[in-house]
């Protein structure tokens, strides 16, 4: 999507102009990725219009591959179009908001085939979906059902981030759903909801609001998401607690190889814009795999990435690794000359 935030924490009908960037969860983590050192491809499909050409302009200049996108002419309607998401950013305790305006998409329309899995997927080493593409539509839901077991025929890896969204679907639907794909998915990533409303897990402890979360109570969580799909090999999660719409304490774990690991907790983060987050943990879990990292390493990397994602507007991590490195060996905010 095209995402339009509304500026200095304004509402949406305070607003006389809206800041423009790109919202896609699988497209944020090629792109964080690629800004980490490897090389990323995003697979979609768009409308040619301004908006489909101002996605792949910007991805393009994060260094992701946007040539498998598959552009659809545009009916000079909008009869299929491309989404948008429109933003306020939260202040004390007004809670930031995100609203969708992404009926009849190019790529909820997608059809069965469109996408030659088979050619694409032994290109790669990695593939990442998320539970936000599943829930658009049932099409798509099983085209990602299609990509993951392709994926798993050439040896590649698969990621995926539960990513549940209250305005796409419901519980009961994403379980159904997903339970067809997690067996073929090998890193299970997701937040302190996800695990409850996509999986029917919940955390000993868990509040309503799923917050002030001990994180050793997610070890169980983990375990019984690998017994619920034995294929999963990590599962890793965060946790946030929302004390103002600017401030939180942000801390993740995983469970991985049999020994769960937790990140030094982020108290009172200060956050430009939240959204984009977990994107970051993900695509630092994703570097750290591939990288061969060690475990402790791997999580205490992606908790500093998503960490400084929070410090940045917009849903991509301008942060470099080097940064991230030094935040999660204690390194100072003194200004750096």
């Amino acid at each position: 999507m095209v995402r339009l935030t509304a500026p200095d924490h304004m509402r949406l009908e305070q607003a006389n102009c809206l800041q423009l960037a790109v919202s896609a969860a699988e497209l944020s983590v090629a792109v964080n990725t690629s800004r980490l050192g490897l090389r990323t491809a995003w697979v979609s499909k768009l409308v040619d219009t301004w908006s489909g050409r101002y996605i792949i302009g910007k991805a393009r200049e994060q260094g992701v591959d946007m040539s498998n996108v598959v552009m659809v002419p545009f009916d000079g309607m909008g009869k299929t179009r491309n989404g948008l998401a429109f933003i306020e950013v939260g202040i004390g305790p007004r809670a930031s908001r995100m609203i969708y305006d992404r009926g009849h998409s190019a790529i909820s329309r997608i059809q069965p085939g469109e996408f030659n899995w088979d050619e694409l997927l032994p290109k790669t080493k990695w593939f990442h979906t998320t539970g936000i593409t599943t829930a658009l539509s049932d099409n798509l839901a099983e085209e990602a059902l299609a990509a993951v077991r392709t994926a798993k025929k050439y040896g590649v890896k698969t990621s995926m981030d539960l990513n549940f969204r209250s305005t796409l679907w419901g519980p009961e639907k994403a379980q159904r759903v997903l339970k067809n794909l997690l067996p073929y998915i090998d890193v299970l990533l997701g937040n302190e909801e996800d695990f409850e409303t996509c999986l029917g897990i919940k955390a000993d402890g868990a509040s309503g609001n799923f917050s002030r979360i001990d994180p050793q109570s997610y070890e169980n969580v983990a375990k019984k998401a690998m017994e619920m799909y034995p294929g999963i090999e990590l599962v890793a999660t965060t946790l946030r607690d929302a004390k103002t719409g600017l401030l939180n304490d942000w801390q993740t774990a995983m469970l991985y190889k049999g020994n769960f690991y937790v990140s030094r907790k982020y108290e009172n983060l200060e956050i430009m814009d939240r959204i984009g987050g977990g994107d970051s943990f993900s695509s630092a879990l994703v570097y750290g795999c591939i990288a061969n990292k060690e475990p402790q390493e791997m999580i205490d990397f992606a908790a500093a990435y998503s960490a400084l994602c929070h410090g940045f507007m917009g849903d991509w991590n301008w942060a470099t690794r080097e940064e991230a490195e030094n935040v999660m060996k204690g390194g100072s905010a003194r200004v750096k000359r």
